[in-house]
């Protein structure tokens, strides 16, 4: 289509594709846990109709149950790793056979390490990209093009994180993975447009998950009293799963782009873009903070350590 075929109307407006999850196909990966269960639960509740997964079988199944009994429709689940090209493209084969194209695809699952470029292992940039970055893009393979076959419209979802936005301490590894899935949905907003499929980045803050609580900070000692200061602030400032499940949904009925689940990262990607000299500053001062805090509970695991050695090395009894 040339330019001058297209109405202004089109390049400013686009109708939103799936202004109702009712009656709709839904896919969601991570729904045993956090974000992704609430969303599932949510969706259910508004009369979606899920297609399910997750790594962990037990806890899917539980969930799934959980929905049927209150009287929400889960058309196919099953456990599997979404980082496995190959088992994701064999799930998403069972699921066109037996339940058909997507109307909704989430991309929900996630994982979480932090730690400075020194502390870092291989394993750990690896596990951040394969199942952050690269398990988004093999369900967005293996589910999005019968979206576009189809020629209905439709919704993809992918979450990314204030960590996709910003440049926050001691994320090198996680926002690899999140300013990833960034690039990828913006570049998929416009793809996607002309085939009346909205996209949709969800960019969390806190959001108090079991994620918190497992998180691999690299090189720091998470029982050491400081660190449990910290987390503790995180979850007193941390928005429930279900607040963040409320403005996915929203973000789908809107087609909106980005989706924040909470005031303070909206602002401060908003003052990053306007400020960047003061954003500068306050990105070194909290860079500061985490060094000085990731030193001081280093020598306490070094104390700790030595005083250990010492009490385990053998005497001479003379």
């Amino acid at each position: 289509m040339r330019l001058r075929d297209l109405h202004v109307r089109d390049l400013l407006v686009m109708d939103t594709p799936v202004p109702t999850l009712r009656g709709r196909k839904v896919l969601i990966t991570g729904a045993a846990s956090g974000i992704g269960e609430a969303t599932a639960r949510a969706a259910a509740a508004e009369g979606a109709e899920l297609v399910l997964t997750d790594l962990h079988a037990d806890r899917l199944d539980e969930v799934v149950a959980d929905i049927n009994r209150s009287d929400g429709t889960v058309l196919y689940h099953l456990a599997g790793d979404v980082s496995d090209y190959d088992w994701v493209r064999n799930f998403a084969a069972q699921v066109d056979a037996e339940v058909g194209t997507m109307d909704v695809v989430m991309n929900i699952a996630g994982v979480s390490a932090w730690g400075t470029v020194e502390n870092l292992q291989h394993r750990h940039w690896r596990t951040m990209v394969d199942v952050n970055l690269m398990g988004p893009i093999h369900i967005i393979e293996c589910f999005v093009p019968q979206m576009v076959r189809r020629g209905h419209g439709g919704h993809l979802v992918n979450v990314s994180s204030a960590a996709g936005l910003l440049a926050l301490p001691w994320h090198a590894a996680y926002s690899a993975s999140k300013f990833g899935i960034r690039g990828v949905s913006e570049v998929l907003r416009f793809d996607l447009r002309r085939h009346h499929i909205g996209v949709s980045l969800v960019c969390p803050g806190g959001v108090d998950t079991p994620l918190v609580n497992t998180v691999d900070i690299v090189g720091v000692d998470r029982e050491d009293p400081r660190v449990k200061k910290q987390i503790d602030q995180f979850h007193k400032v941390a928005v429930s799963p279900d607040k963040a499940a409320e403005a996915i949904l929203k973000g789908i009925r809107k087609n909106r782009f980005l989706v924040y689940t909470s005031f303070d990262i909206r602002f401060g990607y908003w003052w990053a873009r306007k400020f960047a000299l003061p954003y500068e500053i306050v990105m070194r001062i909290a860079n500061d903070r985490f060094d000085h805090l990731a030193r001081v509970t280093g020598r306490a695991i070094e104390a700790r350590a030595a005083r250990t050695a010492d009490d385990t090395t053998p005497t001479d009894a003379g």
